[in-house]
């Protein structure tokens, strides 16, 4: 899409359909290095603006991957004093080092380190290590000053910030990564600002999120995670999203079909049409879970350890294709992308809206369950 008056006869002043998402995931597991998603997410450069792009590589850290890495942006050096010494009372630091980058086309970039920790014992008290990383992330983020955690998964790690995302790539020094899943985001923001942590990924410990759309709800969701302990400081929408994930899959135990039905919900007259058994269900879900119920048009691609995942809204107001070619899983917000890393490839498709695409190293293979209501 050209931002041109051929487009945009009636001079609007956003872009409805923009922000570009990309996702490739090996299903056999199997580490790749960037050249194809940075290819795929450049190919869609007129849908972002220049404010905002960035990546999310899961299998990065081999050589650490039984540690949590912690990526963290900070905005001066008060905020770096105040991190690092909440750090060190709080975990064994056995990595600590700047995250490599070079020269690019980026604006104002921040300092960048990243740490590999591991909870201190006598600190956890009878706590899951992932909830106490959960809960020092929401500390630095709110308490330092200017800190902020950008990334805090294992084996996994986000790069981002101001700048297209094939800039983004050449800052991080990307091509010298690998990994097998990446998720790529290249940002148009309309209601937010353009900064280093608004960038999408978004991420909390393994999940990660990028998005394209608005969530209009975002209120009413923030107030609902605060009463889970999570706390929203990057000013973008989205962020509700990956704290969303987390809590109902990690958290409650939820499935991916189910959640599916919190976040983008079929409407009221399609419940009353159902079985009694599965309308029983959605209106339980629905009653439980309203707060978190994403309003407003969006396709999201979500990844976690092992697993993509796409969606869209529920009459999909934004747009998302998809696509296989032996074992490599896309996801895209245009199919020109797939064909691109992927000529011929064994299948494409669209997605219908509200309906998740799901990909897992472990099945090796696309959720058949969850697509075989695709449309052409």
């Amino acid at each position: 899409m050209s931002w041109t008056k051929t487009n945009n006869r009636y001079n609007e002043d956003k872009i409805f359909e923009a922000c570009s998402l990309f996702g490739m995931m090996n299903l056999k597991g199997e580490r790749f290095s960037s050249k194809d998603p940075v290819r795929a997410i450049a190919n869609m450069h007129d849908r972002g603006n220049g404010l905002g792009g960035g990546f999310a590589i899961y299998g990065l850290y081999p050589d650490y991957k039984e540690y949590y890495a912690l990526h963290v942006m900070y905005m001066d050096a008060d905020a770096k004093r105040r991190t690092e010494s909440l750090l060190k009372e709080n975990f064994d630091i056995h990595v600590d080092e700047e995250i490599p980058t070079e020269e690019a086309n980026v604006r104002n970039p921040p300092i960048l380190r990243r740490y590999f920790v591991e909870p201190r014992k006598r600190r956890l008290e009878g706590q899951h290590p992932d909830d106490y990383i959960r809960e020092n992330v929401m500390r630095i983020n709110t308490q330092t000053g200017k800190a902020f955690v950008f990334s805090s998964g294992k084996d996994m790690g986000v790069f981002k910030g101001v700048g297209f995302p094939e800039d983004i790539a050449q800052y991080f020094c990307l091509e010298e990564y690998r990994g097998y899943m990446w998720i790529c985001h290249g940002r148009f923001p309309t209601n937010t600002p353009g900064w280093w942590g608004g960038a999408h990924p978004f991420n909390i410990l393994d999940w990660t999120v990028v998005h394209n759309g608005e969530i209009s709800s975002y209120g009413t969701n923030r107030r609902c995670l605060e009463m889970y302990g999570y706390r929203c400081t990057m000013q973008t929408d989205t962020e509700v999203l990956a704290y969303a994930f987390d809590l109902l899959i990690r958290r409650h135990s939820l499935p991916i079909e189910v959640v599916t039905q919190v976040l983008a919900p079929p409407f009221w007259t399609e419940v009353d049409e159902e079985p009694p058994r599965r309308r029983h269900l959605l209106t339980a879900l629905r009653q439980t879970y309203s707060s978190l119920l994403m309003n407003g048009p969006f396709t999201i691609i979500v990844a976690h350890r092992g697993e993509m995942i796409g969606l869209t809204d529920r009459i999909k107001l934004r747009p998302l294709s998809a696509g296989v070619k032996g074992n490599f899983l896309y996801l895209s917000s245009e199919e020109a992308p797939i064909h691109l890393v992927a000529p011929n490839p064994d299948r494409t498709w669209r997605p219908c809206g509200g309906k998740p695409v799901v990909g897992r190293v472990e099945d090796q293979r696309v959720k058949e369950l969850l697509v075989s209501g695709m449309s052409r």
